[in-house]
């Protein structure tokens, strides 16, 4: 359902036409699955450029330090991060309110965010052990970043009638990051001494950033330095009123809820991680070699990125398991088993049978998250829309399971 009529829309059609924008492919539009996204309005042709957005339409760090914050980004120091500025901008220009020059743009932009560190905590509880861990991480971050940019937000007083701590609160602090963290492309800027060493290669860009991912597009996305536009030529063709999608990237679905804050149904990149605890949790405690193993795996990095695709179990976790399998008088050979070479059929039966325990084990410990999300869903109403992002992770994971089960089921038929 198209939302062009909407008058948020109509003002933000007003104000890109003022920069010297007017598309006349793409629509905003309501689609279900994906909500507010980008329709077309003709049929796109492969290679053909669906967007090119003006520099002038385009909030970079540039913008901020042309601004009223310029003369205190200058004289601030140590020099704030090109991500401080972006973020001190946003929260600056939204409490500016109907005075703020990006107000038609901040109005389309969401009122809030699912990333983890916007959920609740007993939500996130909740996620597989691997995102669980990041997720954490992504929150101690930003609450450390918000902390030590406090004295930075107390220089900019002069700018505001009001205390500034009550315009630069967390929460307002956490909308402008996730806005930066979840919606900017990438736009390199040179170095420049007002800046903190860190990359300044973010930039927002209205209109452009309400196209949706889709792990199965192929696009091309670059600032145009000869037209000074910020391109995307689309690899594959679309027909006329269908929703155009871009491809953040080959992403797994616990890398797009912690970066994004959504889940890809069905996302040919998703798969289930098996960390070292669940990796050895079938293998016999007797083994002696067991730690001497476990040391080859981390010498060679076949710890990490240990996993269960739709094709089944990933070839570096059965390789992993092969090694881990050798008996005391193969483990000479541990070599030729990095290398994918076969030592015999019973590390192969061995090493396949490990990988469908751990599988099932996987495959009930889902079952139960979901039937424990369920009845959460029942009993705390308010928050039904984030079990539910969590919810659609873990179905996801399940049909990984279940698909990589029926594999390793084919799998192991030379060895009955």
């Amino acid at each position: 359902v198209t939302e062009s009529y909407k008058p948020e829309f109509i003002e933000l059609k007003k104000w890109l036409k003022d920069r010297k924008f007017e598309d006349t492919n793409l629509i905003p539009a309501c689609f279900p699955g994906t909500g507010r996204g980008l329709m077309s309005k003709t049929s796109l042709q492969e290679g053909q450029v669906i967007i090119s957005l003006p520099e002038s339409c385009l909030l970079t760090t540039d913008t901020v330090i042309r601004s009223y914050l310029g003369a205190y980004i200058a004289k601030w120091h140590p020099p704030p991060s090109p991500q401080l500025a972006l973020c001190t901008f946003l929260v600056s220009e939204k409490h500016a309110g109907d005075q703020s020059l990006w107000k038609p743009y901040l109005e389309i932009l969401p009122k809030a965010y699912t990333c983890p560190v916007c959920l609740e905590p007993e939500v996130v509880n909740l996620f597989p052990k691997p995102l669980k861990g990041k997720a954490e991480e992504q929150r101690a971050r930003v609450q450390e970043f918000f902390s030590s940019s406090r004295d930075f937000f107390s220089s900019l007083q002069p700018l505001f009638s009001e205390a500034v701590e009550s315009i630069f609160s967390y929460r307002a602090f956490l909308w402008a990051w996730c806005t930066v963290n979840t919606r900017a492309v990438y736009v390199k800027h040179r170095r420049r001494r007002c800046f903190s060493a860190e990359p300044d290669t973010c930039a927002l860009a209205p209109f452009l950033d309400l196209l949706n991912h889709s792990p199965h597009v192929q696009v091309e996305a670059a600032f145009n330095e000869e037209t000074r536009c910020y391109e995307i030529r689309t690899a594959s063709s679309c027909r006329k009123h269908e929703e155009v999608f871009i491809c953040y990237g080959p992403h797994d679905n616990q890398r797009l809820l912690l970066d994004y804050g959504f889940v890809s149904v069905h996302n040919p990149h998703a798969c289930v991680y098996v960390s070292e605890d669940i990796l050895v949790k079938y293998l016999p405690s007797t083994d002696k070699q067991m730690n001497k193993k476990i040391s080859i795996l981390k010498d060679h990095d076949f710890i990490e990125n240990l996993t269960f695709g739709w094709d089944g179990p990933s070839w570096r976790l059965l390789t992993a398991l092969k090694l881990l399998c050798l008996e005391a008088e193969e483990f000479t050979c541990w070599k030729r088993i990095l290398l994918g070479e076969v030592i015999s059929d019973t590390n192969e039966k061995t090493s396949l049978d490990i990988a469908q325990k751990i599988c099932h084990y996987f495959t009930e410990k889902t079952n139960a998250m979901l039937q424990k999300i369920s009845h959460m869903k029942d009993e705390e109403v308010t928050l039904i829309n984030q079990l539910t992002l969590v919810e659609t992770l873990w179905t996801e994971e399940l049909k990984i399971l279940q698909a990589s089960a029926e594999i390793l089921n084919s799998l192991q038929t030379p060895f009955r």
